[in-house]
């Protein structure tokens, strides 16, 4: 029948219903998102450095008012962008953004401060105008509504930091007050907010270390707390002449590439107590193995092999700087802290490779010194692998093994021989395997008594083997930079030949 709707359902439209979300529980629950002391430090100083801060100074004081002040010299925010950047959600994270910008969601000001503050304070100088704008979750509460406040001249004017915001022009200062959580979990605000100050500075020294020492032809960013300035905290220890640089290999991702650069770093034994700090710090190292993901330099995870690899002992000089994109957030699984990533898996067969290749390096760097190897070292320990494992053994053809043995009659022979073979099959593997996971590191001479108890013991040598004008003298004394113990020390070892070659 013409014009028949029959089989066919009218269409209507659903209707709706406006529901905004509880101001006042939603910013609670939001200051539960997982941020820690030192990481709501951290997303802040990605806000100045975005808008292009050349310093960025920390300032915190534990009595009467309590508080924590960000001051920055970067552009600074006229009234409208105060407020705007004041707003939930106030970048679209799906937007491009530009090649610099260390932020994403639109979020971190407020929820990185609000997880550790109950009042949240910006006041910005731009173009000689100052705004202030705060969230007090207290006002929200009364108000029950999404109710920011704007402070006037009077209420900026005792705010801590605000004059030194004022005497530099631009910029701006965010603050930090009313500690609640701070408070409520420790007996002494005073002393946790200073024991929060002493992570965080580790933190932020190690987060920021290329921009507080960038690379050549890119500007430095002054940091600090209470204007005491951050150390530079390097995990590839780069100024280490044992450090070992790997070739550097990039990955294109979509329009944009993923560069990777490994490193293995010094063996223990070469490593001072500040190169052990820096490379581990009270972690260690095994913990801090692994990748390290820059994202427009700043490092945003750290000390893992994202499940492609286990971690192992002696992997754990093997570290890797993957530097990413801005434009690569979503691949990366970036969380809001922006503390997490996981790598995509166009990229995920790449760095398993990459893996395979430094994680023997690493071994390598702690098993040379005990395997029957073509380093030219000759080695007081040979290290071999035999069918059923590893087999560790004491050199017989090292020259101070042969000494010994020329100074003992032939009747004592077989008990030496025994003496030995004892020491082999007592090696404390255990022992070594439990110091060198607790970063523990034998205690060694003095360098003056090193010097002299090697010099009196290729004095001894030389002395067995006729003296220096002897064949064998003279070929002692040339190999001497090559044998244990005198290959740990080869500047030292050089100049011992030359003093008993005169």
């Amino acid at each position: 029948m013409a014009g028949s709707t029959q089989g066919t359902e009218p269409v209507s439209e659903s209707a709706e219903i406006w529901l905004p979300p509880s101001a006042s529980d939603l910013l609670e629950s939001m200051r539960a998102i997982g941020y820690s002391f030192e990481a709501a430090l951290a997303d802040l100083i990605d806000n100045s450095l975005s808008a292009d801060a050349h310093r960025v100074e920390v300032h915190f004081s534990s009595y009467e008012s309590p508080y924590v002040a960000i001051l920055d010299d970067g552009w600074g925010m006229t009234p409208e962008e105060t407020t705007a950047a004041m707003r939930h959600g106030s970048r679209d994270p799906r937007l491009a953004r530009d090649p610099q910008d260390l932020g994403r969601f639109g979020l971190g000001l407020k929820t990185a401060s609000l997880s550790q503050c109950r009042r949240l304070t910006v006041v910005s100088l731009k173009k000689g105008v100052l705004s202030a704008r705060r969230w007090d979750l207290d006002h929200v509460a009364r108000r029950q509504d999404w109710m920011l406040l704007q402070l006037n001249d009077a209420e900026v004017s005792t705010l801590p930091r605000v004059e030194d915001l004022r005497a530099q022009r631009h910029g701006t200062v965010v603050l930090w007050q009313e500690f609640d959580r701070l408070a409520a979990s420790e007996r002494s605000l005073e002393r946790a907010l200073g024991d929060r100050m002493d992570l965080a500075r580790d933190h932020l020294s190690l987060v920021f270390h290329r921009f507080l020492s960038p690379p050549p032809g890119t500007r430095a960013v002054a940091m600090s707390i209470n204007r005491n300035p951050l150390a530079v905290v390097d995990p590839f220890l780069l100024g280490h002449k044992a450090t070992q640089a790997l070739p550097i290999e990039d990955f294109p991702i979509g329009q944009e590439r993923v560069v990777v650069a490994p490193y293995i770093l010094p063996h223990l034994s070469k490593l001072s107590a500040k190169d052990l700090q820096l490379a581990g710090g009270e972690e260690g190292l095994r913990r801090n193995q692994g990748f390290y993901v820059y994202r427009n330099r700043r490092l945003i995870s750290w000390g893992s092999w994202f499940r492609l690899v286990r971690q192992e002992e002696l992997t754990k000089l093997a570290r890797v700087q993957v530097d990413i994109s801005n434009r690569l957030d979503h691949l990366w699984q970036l969380d809001i802290k922006k503390s997490t990533t996981y790598p995509p898996a166009p990229l995920r067969e790449g760095l398993k490779q990459i893996i395979s290749r430094i994680t023997e390096g690493s071994r390598r760097v702690y098993t040379y010194r005990g395997r029957k190897s073509p380093d030219a070292i000759t080695h007081i320990w040979d290290r071999t692998v035999v069918r059923d494992g590893i087999s560790y053994t004491i050199n017989r053809k090292h020259p101070l093994l042969a000494a010994v043995e020329g100074k003992i009659g032939d009747d004592d022979l077989p008990l030496f021989e025994a003496f030995l073979r004892t020491l082999e099959q007592t090696l404390p593997f255990d022992a070594l395997y439990a110091d060198l996971a607790s970063e523990l590191r034998p205690t060694s001479e003095s360098t003056e008594d090193a010097r002299k108890t090697l010099l009196s013991l290729a004095q001894q040598l030389l002395a067995i083997l006729g003296g220096s004008k002897t064949d064998e003298g003279q070929r002692f004394l040339a190999e001497i930079p090559s044998i244990e113990p005198f290959s740990g020390a080869v500047e030292e070892a050089r100049a011992i030949a030359r003093t008993l070659s005169a």
